[in-house]
C-alpha cells in the first residue's frame, strides 16, 4: 500500500501515478485572478483517497498533511467516480498484468462476501447470515493467482447463483502477452451456492469448463485446493479497511471503493 503511518502522507508511487494518468480525464486549470486558491493537485487528491480507502477513516478525519481539504478530496472522488475512473483504473492494471503474463486464466474461481450496511441505501438487504441485519454483498471472480477480474455489488439477501452470469459477462477484454485480448476463463470453480444445472449449461455454452460442488453429493472442501485463492482475495479486499463494513449510503460510492481495492491488489503484483 502507498502509506506507512496515518499521520504521514507518502506520495503515490510513480508507477501507479502513470497508470492513473492514463484514465483520469484532463482538467482545464484556470489560474485564479485577484487572489483565490489554486486547484488542488490530482496526485495529492489521489493519495488522500487511497488513504481513506486503506485506513477506513472517514472523509472528515482526513489528516491535513495531504494538502487538500476533505471536502475537496470527496468532491474529486465523486467526480472521478462519475467519470468511471476507478473502474478504468482497475482495467488498465489488468491490461498491464496481462501483458506481463501475470494473469492465469486456466482455473478461475467465483465467490462472494457479505458486509453489514449500517446506513442502508440501494443494493442492501437482510443478511441471512447476520440475523437479518441490513447488508451488502461483494461478488468477485479471480484468476488462478487470486487477482480480481470481475466485481459486483448486491444486497446481502441475493443468492450467489444470480451473480454468476453478470460477473462472467463483466470480465473485460484483457490484453495478453501474445495474441488477442482475453476475457474467458478456461475453467471456473464454484461452491454449492452455484449448484444449478442452468448455470452449468450457460457456462458450457460460452466454452467455459465448470467445477461446481453438488449439494448432498460432495463436500465443498474437495474444491478447496483451487478455491482457496478467491477466499484469500476476500481477505485482501478487507485490507482496505473501508470495506470492513459498508459506510457509503450511495451504492456507486461503495462499488468505487471495491474497484480501488481491486486495482491496488493488482498494482501490488505489478510492483513486485
Amino acid at each position: 500500500m502507498p502509506y506507512s503511518t496515518p499521520g504521514r502522507a507518502v506520495a503515490v508511487p510513480d508507477q501507479l501515478w502513470v497508470l492513473f494518468r492514463r484514465v483520469v480525464p484532463p482538467t482545464e486549470v484556470i489560474r485564479p485572478q485577484g487572489g483565490g486558491r489554486r486547484r488542488a493537485g490530482d496526485r495529492e487528491a489521489l493519495a488522500a483517497i487511497i488513504f481513506v480507502a486503506t485506513s477506513g477513516w472517514t472523509w472528515r478525519q482526513l489528516p491535513p498533511v495531504f494538502g487538500p481539504s476533505w471536502q475537496t478530496v470527496y468532491r474529486r472522488f465523486a467526480q472521478w467516480n462519475r467519470d468511471r475512473v476507478w473502474a478504468r483504473l482497475h482495467r488498465v492494471v489488468l491490461d498491464e498484468l496481462g501483458v506481463r503474463g501475470e494473469l492465469d486464466w486456466s482455473r478461475c474461481a467465483i465467490d462472494s462476501v457479505s458486509l453489514r450496511a449500517g446506513k442502508g441505501g440501494p443494493l442492501t438487504g437482510p443478511n441471512p447470515t447476520d440475523r437479518g441485519k441490513l447488508g451488502s454483498k461483494i461478488h468477485l471472480i479471480t484468476d488462478r493467482n487470486g487477482l480480481p477480474l470481475s466485481l459486483g455489488v448486491s444486497g446481502a439477501n441475493m443468492p450467489d447463483s444470480q451473480g454468476l452470469e453478470p460477473l462472467v459477462r463483466g470480465i473485460p477484454p484483457v490484453r495478453s502477452r501474445r495474441g488477442p485480448r482475453r476475457r474467458r476463463p478456461k475453467k471456473l470453480h464454484a461452491d454449492k451456492g452455484y449448484d444449478y444445472d442452468h448455470l452449468r449449461r450457460w457456462l458450457r455454452g460460452r466454452g467455459i469448463c465448470h467445477r461446481i460442488a453438488r449439494k448432498g453429493h460432495e463436500s465443498s472442501q474437495r474444491l478447496g485446493r483451487h478455491r482457496w485463492v478467491v477466499e484469500r482475495t476476500v481477505s485482501w479486499l478487507a485490507g482496505c479497511r473501508r470495506l470492513h463494513r459498508r459506510y457509503e449510503r450511495r451504492a456507486e460510492h461503495f462499488l468505487a471503493f471495491v474497484a480501488i481495492a481491486a486495482a491496488l491488489i493488482g498494482y501490488r503484483r505489478l510492483s513486485r
